[in-house]
């Protein structure tokens, strides 16, 4: 196994060619969590991930010959942009291979780099397969995203610069997909404070490295908003540091990433992305394991697409009651809906959208439905709405935001 000599040599190759990213304590999260938190900022690497890390490491240990053919890469995006990055920056060719559903922002900064991509499969093994069988076609050397030597040692320097910044820190807390970042975490922690605990977290719908650490099938899902470790199988290198020097391995849900990305965006003012929020998605979710503990939280990476991130937004405001859909019955008469929405603008209720109808409803005959989009300050806001409403006699029904179902307020 890699050791701490092995992360330290990483450190001073990488030592003015990947950004020594701030890591820093955040009063507000302490506060929400329970726990002192302390935040690295890895989505502030050029690339917007750790990925360059161990990517870097690995080029530079390759022999003027292996330069001179240039390498190959399957990635779902970080190892994409780190590998292609740095090997421009070295003069070496590279190819990288990504599963046709890649986010875009990764596939068309991947080929800003220079590096030839190509769009294979359906998921990162897919990808692998393809990459294997160019790599053995065009003789190119395979720089693998976790299950390297020199990978999980360059990954591992993160936290030799987290426990100079806070040599307090008790827990460290880290996404786990293939394992290579975990691996080199835990080599350098440990072998720097042996006391220090080292908790992986992974998403309900990929918890292959936990599942092989008990012993069981590997039982994965299709897709995660945390797609950067949605692995269904961790490397074996990985897989045996892990079982020697991780504590315990933690699993979220898919919820509880969207809201950790969005916690962080409105409070860090810094955006993530659904890997990246997943050491906070566990702390929030198992709030006694970390309470009154100093804990570090590696937020992996900042690359999202707007989409998936607008959609979060405005999923999470449904959830905190500040984006609400209103029905109310109102008479069907003229001046009825002008009265309604006379009465919304006295609460304070911004209407975004408006739907107004006498035919697609099962009230009677001389009633309308109208179904508002309303902007609110918060459940209390909303609260307040529902009774002036009421109180001018109308009846108005909310959907339960988890279930969707209506319930009359």
């Amino acid at each position: 196994m890699i050791e701490l000599e092995d992360v330290r040599r990483a450190a001073a190759a990488l030592k003015g060619h990947v950004v020594e990213t701030p890591c820093a304590p955040s009063q507000t999260l302490s506060e929400i969590t329970g726990a002192r938190v302390v935040l690295k900022f890895e989505n502030l690497q050029f690339t917007a991930s750790f990925k360059e890390r161990g990517a870097l490491a690995r080029l530079h240990c390759l022999s003027p010959a292996q330069r001179q053919r240039g390498v190959i890469a399957m990635s779902a995006g970080n190892h994409a942009q780190a590998v292609a990055y740095h090997a421009q920056r070295l003069n070496i060719p590279a190819v990288i291979v990504m599963p046709r559903f890649t986010p875009h922002v990764k596939v068309e900064r991947t080929r800003h780099f220079g590096a030839e991509v190509i769009l294979h499969g359906e998921n990162f093994d897919e990808a692998s397969q393809c990459a294997r069988q160019l790599a053995a076609e065009r003789e190119l050397l395979l720089v693998h995203p976790y299950d390297d030597e020199e990978v999980m040692a360059g990954q591992g320097t993160l936290a030799l610069e987290m426990l100079a910044a806070h040599p307090e820190l008790e827990v460290l807390v880290v996404p786990v997909g293939g394992g290579g970042l975990i691996s080199g975490v835990a080599t350098a922690a440990k072998g720097l404070k042996p006391g220090i605990e080292v908790v992986g977290v992974q998403t309900s719908r990929f918890p292959a490295m936990l599942q092989m650490l008990q012993g069981r099938p590997v039982e994965c899902g299709q897709y995660s908003l945390a797609e950067g470790i949605a692995v269904k199988h961790p490397g074996q290198l990985t897989l045996e540091v892990a079982r020697a020097r991780v504590d315990e391995i933690l699993v979220v849900d898919e919820e509880d990433i969207e809201r950790a990305v969005l916690l962080l965006l409105e409070v860090e003012k810094t955006v993530v992305e659904g890997a990246g929020a997943a050491g906070l998605a566990a702390v929030v979710r198992y709030p006694e394991r970390f309470r009154g503990k100093d804990v570090g939280l590696v937020l992996s990476g900042g690359n999202i697409d707007l989409l998936p991130l607008s959609s979060i937004i405005q999923r999470g405001l449904v959830r905190s009651a500040r984006l609400v859909r209103l029905r109310a019955e109102v008479r069907d008469v003229p001046g009825a809906l002008a009265q309604l929405t006379n009465l919304l603008a006295g609460a304070d209720a911004n209407i975004v959208e408006v739907n107004h109808r006498r035919a697609f409803t099962s009230l009677p005959l001389q009633s309308a439905e109208v179904e508002f989009v309303l902007q609110t300050r918060g459940q209390d806001h909303l609260e307040h709405i529902v009774e002036t409403l009421g109180q001018a006699g109308h009846r108005v029904w909310l959907p339960d935001p988890d279930h969707q179902q209506e319930n009359p307020a």
